[in-house]
């Protein structure tokens, strides 16, 4: 069976009903097609592109087009050919979708004739085509692409498949199991419907080509599971590159429902849209994700939505973490009936895998109810299994989530055959208990925050839970701050979400902060847009909010007694008052600190330390110094006291508040290390020189920052002894003059090996020698290599110091930071590593959008470090602080 095998089904039963809807909402009436014209219309596209195409291997046609009346049609007609549809919406990023295309190698292309202008001005500089063949509102373009990489695509694909065919009749040799007939082969004729491509929020966006035998067992069930019949009407609310649009369609078709379709613009309207649905089209099935529903505001969903006499019969919510009861029974009305489902599955095994139907005793109950949403049971044709970190299958416990079924199997990215019933990883987490499966949220978000393990998905759902939040978001900022993006019902005060948040969190889930915003933004699947939010984050910039140093102390007693809950209290801080002493905490000092640079507007360096070992008068002087560096500095008796702090990162125990270093700040006045630096290109630094002068260990002739090719011979350290190649022949040695300059003794330099080591595959990046000035005996050499490893190698004896595995391979040359104790490296998997200089271990890591293969550099006046990137940006990082400040294309 296939979809449109479904479709003529319901055509033949249903001709001359509508099928088709299209309301441009601009006070004309709206349009309808009927099945019979639908089918009709398919079939003269399907002869169209019979008549044009000559397909090779894998037969596909892109769809370039927004939504409108001739849509199903459209789709329709590419699955009678029979081709797979391969839908790209042109309000995509060019780069996105030049990606997809290539890597399905696509010959032909559908453009809609109001997008023609666009699509050519998007795509010119990366394909040729024929002269294009126009039809009724499209035209058919034939394309050549112009560099080599997407025409080896076929030759790959041809590769992969006789090797897997080479395989498995190797396989098959000694069994009696027809090996070939337990493969799906993308090759074969009726066997693809469409070809997507995932969201890449998790890496590179995977193509997915999806078969009919895996999508049609979702449509079948959905028509009984929501007993859809020719009364229902169906909201296309999924844009066609996100594969829920093929249930929304096909559901209504197959059935001989309406489908509703409207512009995209339409959907950024909550108000608007929820009158065309509602009032208008009193449409009564509607899927989408949780992030696309709140967008209505908790107001209009209570009073249209899921209102007492709304015509909505169903409400499926899939493609995110769902909503919690105490939410869903916020939103509900009195006496609403509406069925609500909760819909799980993914892109790799087309489209939904599991279901849940809310039942009516929770959603009617007045008790507060924290019990969590359960995925439900498996679709038509679906496994599901729930693996531990070991692979076995478990039936109660923690584990990632596994899907498939015999035929419910997708070929990923080159993939030309697929072994039925193959299982893949969903990288979602759950918990099994008393046979129901609960999520957990994403593999990716699990973190680790001030040494315990968090998942971010959980501050969301109980921020979600409060009653004054309308909307919100949380995201982790550069893998260092937890951000809370919230949209408030009415006006409130930051620290009241704070405090409602501390009874319901652990301590270590507590955000950094929280950032108010009018409504949240969301990706064309209706999914929130973290990049997005990220960007917001950025762009918030501080300002100085204080007159003079007085209200400087007003507000650091208010931030003080806010934090440590000790709003109440209406006496003045003591000045002697300690921050741990007082009940804080590492966390809360963190939140101290970014509230305070928020109030000053700059960084104040060092200030996490102060927080953490001193008192307010001596945290009010730190900061005194940095804003208002011309005032008197208070003492008190006892500012002259010391405490020991000891690493933020380990765990508290018994509820003991622990002394704390910052990691976030450093004191360059303890931290700072005198060394000389030998990089690429023979490039010589010396750095914190003035320091050692201050302690009287550095010569003034090693004064200079920064030293020039030309200045060379004054670093006498670079040429220790044990440095100089020793030849049996005096004549052939070269010499260094007493002077520090070059001398040569004869004609040519004789080189030695002295040691080598193995970095276990080839080394594009340089070494990078750091010599301390103090020990010279200590100097270090970094490498990194195409084996993923960074090593820390003695200069003198080759011996491996420490090393680091990270992801992917390293052809970025390493660079040391101003203060001498971490090491910058680029990474070809697009993140540029922090690493502690004297043990390799991961101090931050910063992420870019693609590889990087260039080296960083470092401004040795400010510290920060300059390093680009394959996504034709530069970015400049402050390390101490552990953000990134500006990204240039």
């Amino acid at each position: 069976m296939t979809l449109q095998e479904l479709v003529h089904q319901a055509a033949s039963i249903y001709s001359d009903k509508i099928a088709v809807c299209f309301d441009e909402c601009n006070n004309q009436p709206p349009v309808y097609y009927t099945y019979k014209t639908v089918v009709n219309a398919a079939s003269e596209l399907s002869n169209f592109l019979l008549l044009h195409c000559d397909f090779q291997e894998i037969q596909e046609v892109g769809l370039y087009c927004h939504p409108g009346i001739n849509l199903p049609s459209w789709i329709l007609g590419i699955l009678q050919v029979p081709a797979a549809y391969a839908p790209i919406d042109p309000d995509s990023p060019p780069a996105l979708s030049t990606h997809f295309m290539k890597k399905c190698n696509l010959s032909y292309i559908l453009v809609e004739k109001q997008q023609i202008n666009k699509f050519k001005s998007s795509y010119e500089t990366l394909l040729n085509y024929d002269t294009p063949k126009e039809y009724n509102d499209l035209v058919l373009f034939r394309l050549h692409w112009k560099n080599a990489e997407a025409s080896l695509m076929l030759n790959d694909r041809k590769q992969n498949y006789e090797k897997e065919k080479m395989a498995n009749s190797t396989n098959s040799e000694n069994s009696n199991a027809e090996k070939t007939d337990e493969r799906m082969d993308v090759r074969q004729k009726n066997c693809l419907a469409y070809v997507l491509h995932t969201s890449g929020t998790t890496g590179i966006p995977k193509i997915v080509r999806v078969p009919h035998a895996c999508i049609v067992p979702n449509i079948q069930h959905f028509r009984v599971l929501f007993e859809i019949t020719q009364e229902d009407v169906l909201f296309l609310a999924s844009p066609l590159t996100f594969d829920p649009s093929v249930v929304e369609i096909f559901v209504a078709l197959s059935s001989g429902a309406c489908l509703l379709i409207v512009p995209t613009s339409v959907k950024m309207l909550p108000s608007k849209l929820a009158a065309v649905l509602f009032s208008h089209h009193r449409v009564t099935i509607l899927q989408a994700t949780p992030t696309l529903l709140r967008r209505f505001g908790s107001q209009l969903i209570k009073s249209t939505v899921l209102s007492a006499s709304t015509s909505l019969r169903v409400l499926a919510l899939g493609g995110e973490a769902f909503p919690s009861l105490t939410v869903l029974k916020s939103w509900r009305g009195v006496d609403n009936k509406t069925q609500i489902f909760n819909v799980y599955g993914i892109t790799e095994v087309s489209s939904w895998a599991t279901f849940h139907r809310i039942p009516e005793k929770f959603l009617n109950s007045t008790l507060k109810c924290e019990l969590p949403v359960p995925l439900g049971f498996p679709l038509l044709g679906t496994v599901v299994e729930v693996r531990d970190t070991d692979g076995f299958t478990i039936q109660e416990g923690h584990g990632q989530v596994f899907l498939g079924g015999r035929n419910r199997v997708c070929f990923l990215d080159d993939e030309m055959t697929v072994p039925l019933g193959t299982m893949r990883a969903t990288g979602d987490l759950v918990m099994v208990k008393d046979g129901e499966m609960f999520f957990l949220g994403r593999k990716d978000s699990q973190i680790k925050r001030h040494g315990k393990r968090l998942n971010i998905e959980l501050v969301q759902q109980v921020a979600e839970g409060l009653q004054q939040v309308e909307s919100c978001a949380v995201t982790w900022y550069n893998q260092e701050k937890l951000i809370l993006f919230m949209v408030s019902k009415n006006d409130l005060v930051k620290e009241y979400i704070f405090k409602e948040l501390q009874k319901h969190l652990p301590s270590h889930a507590i955000p950094d902060e929280l950032v108010l915003i009018d409504s949240l933004p969301f990706t064309s699947h209706g999914k929130i847009d973290v990049s997005e939010l990220n960007k917001i984050y950025l762009n918030l910039k501080p300002e100085c909010k204080l007159n003079g140093k007085e209200e400087l102390w007003e507000k650091l007693q208010y931030l003080w007694k806010s934090i440590l809950n000790l709003s109440e209290d209406p006496l003045k801080v003591s000045d002697e008052s300690l921050f741990l002493n007082s009940g804080g905490d590492s966390l809360k000092s963190i939140r101290l600190l970014n509230e305070i640079e928020k109030l000053v507007g700059t960084s104040v360096p060092g200030l996490l330390e102060i927080i953490l070992s001193s008192s307010i008068l001596e945290i009010y002087n730190h900061v005194l110094q940095t804003v208002f560096p011309d005032e008197d500095l208070v003492f008190s008796k006892n500012y002259a006291t010391k405490r020991k702090f000891s690493d933020i990162y380990q765990e508290e125990t018994s509820g003991k508040s622990l002394h704390q270093k910052s990691v976030m700040t450093l004191n360059y006045d303890n931290e700072l290390t005198a060394f000389t630096t030998v990089s690429r290109g023979s490039q010589i630094l010396s750095l914190n020189s003035k320091f050692l002068t201050k302690l009287g260990l550095c010569s003034s002739a090693q004064s200079s920052d920064l030293i020039s090719q030309t200045n060379i011979q004054n670093v006498k350290s670079l040429n220790p002894p044990a440095l100089i190649g020793k030849s049996k022949d005096p004549s052939c040695t070269a010499k260094v003059s007493e002077e520090g300059t070059y001398g040569t003794a004869a004609k040519k330099m004789e080189l030695h090996v002295r040691w080598r080591s193995d970095t276990g595959k080839c080394v594009d990046a340089s070494p990078l020698v750091v010599i301390p000035a103090v020990d010279e005996s200590s100097a270090t050499v970094y490498i990194g290599s195409h084996s993923h490893r960074m090593m820390a190698l003695d200069l003198y004896s080759g011996k491996v110091k420490w090393e680091q595995i990270l992801e992917d391979r390293i052809e970025s040359s390493a660079c040391i930071s101003k203060c001498g104790n971490f090491i910058v490296v680029g990474c070809y998997n697009g993140l540029v590593y922090v690493l502690k200089s004297n043990s390799g271990e991961k101090y931050w890591m910063f992420s870019t959008e693609d590889a990087v293969k260039s080296s960083a550099t470092m401004d040795p006046t400010t510290g920060l470090l300059y390093i680009g990137s394959h996504d034709q940006h530069s970015y400049a990082l402050d390390i101490y602080v552990r953000i990134h400040l500006i990204s240039l294309s």
